[in-house]
C-alpha cells in the first residue's frame, strides 16, 4: 500500500539519483538552518529578557572571530550547493556523442514523436534501456515544457527555436510524461508516457511499428518538392551554398562573422532566410515560413545531416 505514497517519484534514469542526492542536501540545509535559527531565536529570548524596568544591558563589542565564521561557513555552502548544481546542469545539457536522437514537437495539446528511422508517436514515446536518447525539441504554438519525473527531467518546449535535452532509462516500463507549463484550457490533458523496452524488444518495435521512409529521405523528397535543389546543388555551383558537409561547421557571413550550423541555424535559415547571408551569395532566397510545417522543417534538417555523413563516409579510403 505504501508503495502508492512515494516521497519522491520512482528513479529511473542515470541522472534521477543526482538530482534527488542534490535536492537533499538543500533540504537538510534549509532544516539545520531553520531549526537553528528558531533555536536561538527562543534561547536569547529567555536569556536576554529585560527583568526590570531599571535595566541596562551591557555594551556588545564585535567579535571578528565570529565574523569571519559567519561569514566563510555560509559562503563555503553556497558555492559547493552552486558547484553542484551546475556541474548537474552542464550534464544535462550535454548529451552524449552516441545519443539516439529523437524529434520532438509540443502542439496544445499533444506531444508528438518522430523517430530518425521514420517511425512517428502521439503522446507516447517508445526508448531502449541504458542507451542515452538526444530530445531535440521545438513548439508549434505556445511554450510547453517537457517534463517527466520519474528520470527528473523538466525542459521547456519553446516556439520558433530549438531546445535539448537527454536521458538515460535505467528501468523497463511506463513513465508518466506531463507538461508543466500552463499551455491553454486543456493544458491538464497534456500528457503521455515514456515507454522503456530491453534492446531486443525495442529493435522488435521499431520493425513493426509504421515506417513508409527515414526521415532524411523525407527530408530529401521535401527538399526537392519545394525547388531548394535549383539552388543549393551538391556540387556548388547553384545560386545558394552547397548544403553537403554543412551540418556541425563553422559558416561565414556577410557581416564578417561566423557561426555554428547547428538546427537552430538551418530552421532560421528556411524561416528567415536575410537574417543571416552566407558570404559570396546573393540574399534571393525567399522565405518558406507558413509553407512548411514543424515535421517539415525536422525532415529537411535529417536530410541536411545525412549529407554530412553522406561526405564522411565518401572522404574515408
Amino acid at each position: 500500500m505504501w508503495d502508492r505514497f512515494r516521497l519522491f517519484p520512482e528513479q529511473a534514469s542515470t541522472l534521477a539519483g543526482k538530482v534527488d542526492s542534490l535536492f537533499l542536501l538543500l533540504v537538510l540545509i534549509s532544516a539545520f538552518f531553520a531549526g537553528l535559527i528558531f533555536l536561538l531565536v527562543a534561547v536569547f529570548a529567555i536569556k536576554y529578557r529585560r527583568r526590570s524596568d531599571t535595566e541596562r544591558p551591557r555594551p556588545i563589542h564585535g567579535s571578528t572571530g565570529l565574523e569571519i565564521f559567519w561569514t566563510v561557513i555560509p559562503l563555503g555552502i553556497t558555492l559547493t550547493v552552486f558547484g553542484w548544481g551546475a556541474t548537474l546542469y552542464f550534464t544535462m545539457s550535454r548529451p552524449p556523442a552516441t545519443s539516439m536522437e529523437v524529434f520532438v514537437v509540443g502542439k496544445q495539446w499533444m506531444w508528438k514523436f518522430q523517430h530518425p528511422t521514420g517511425q512517428r508517436e502521439i503522446n507516447e514515446l517508445h526508448v531502449p534501456l541504458n542507451r542515452p536518447v538526444k530530445l531535440t525539441m521545438t513548439s508549434e504554438d505556445v511554450i510547453h515544457s517537457f517534463f517527466v519525473p520519474a528520470f527528473r527531467m523538466k525542459f521547456d518546449v519553446v516556439p520558433g527555436r530549438y531546445t535539448t535535452t537527454w536521458f538515460q532509462a535505467t528501468k523497463t516500463g511506463d513513465f508518466h510524461l506531463f507538461c508543466s507549463q500552463y499551455c491553454g484550457t486543456s493544458h491538464a490533458l497534456m500528457g503521455g508516457r515514456v515507454v522503456v523496452m530491453e534492446q531486443g524488444d525495442y529493435e522488435r518495435w521499431l520493425s513493426g511499428a509504421v515506417s513508409e521512409e527515414s526521415l532524411a529521405a523525407a527530408g530529401e523528397k521535401l527538399f526537392g518538392r519545394l525547388g531548394c535543389s535549383s539552388c543549393h546543388q551538391r556540387v556548388g555551383t547553384g545560386r545558394g551554398p552547397s548544403l553537403v558537409g554543412l551540418f556541425g561547421n563553422r559558416v561565414k557571413l556577410t557581416t564578417g562573422e561566423t557561426v555554428g550550423a547547428d538546427e537552430t541555424y538551418i530552421r532560421e535559415s528556411i524561416l528567415n532566410p536575410q537574417a543571416k547571408i552566407v558570404a559570396g551569395y546573393p540574399p534571393i532566397m525567399p522565405t518558406f515560413k507558413g509553407l512548411i510545417s514543424e515535421e517539415g522543417l525536422i525532415q529537411i534538417i535529417a536530410y541536411i545531416k545525412s549529407l554530412r555523413i553522406e561526405e564522411k563516409a565518401k572522404a574515408e579510403p
